[in-house]
């Protein structure tokens, strides 16, 4: 069975970057919204959510603390290139403090992902 992944970006070029470097070896969805992704993720076992953090509406923290509440073995990843409503900000190390486990600055290689996606469902398998 293939591994679900869920990438969840306000920027489509990002999704398809990102969908597009993973699906070869992964089932990838992707949602340009917290809503978008609430919807997804009811429907599919999602393995590992690969969130940017600074989205209009719900940002990618909220969306981060929920999803732990709510689906506590799924695996997450955080993305982001900063910014914000009050200038540049780098929100990486709170997501990694309320549960991301791996966090990549945008930009970030291909390889990047492609390694961290596979670190986090090989650590997922073998707990």
């Amino acid at each position: 069975m293939t591994d679900k992944i869920l990438v969840v970006d306000d920027d489509t070029a990002i999704l398809s970057v990102v969908s597009d470097a993973l699906e070869h070896k992964y089932e990838v969805f992707t949602a340009e919204s917290v809503s978008d992704a609430e919807e997804i993720i009811k429907d599919h076992k999602i393995k590992l959510l690969i969130a940017d953090l600074v989205m209009p509406g719900k940002n990618g923290i909220d969306m981060i603390m929920e999803f732990r509440k709510s689906y506590p073995d799924m695996r997450i990843m955080a993305i982001s290139g900063g910014g914000g409503l009050s200038g540049r900000f780098d929100y990486l190390p709170i997501a990694k403090l309320i549960g991301a486990r791996i966090t990549l600055k945008k930009p970030f290689t291909l390889a990047e992902l492609r390694n961290s996606a596979d670190e986090l469902l090989q650590e997922n398998t073998e707990k």
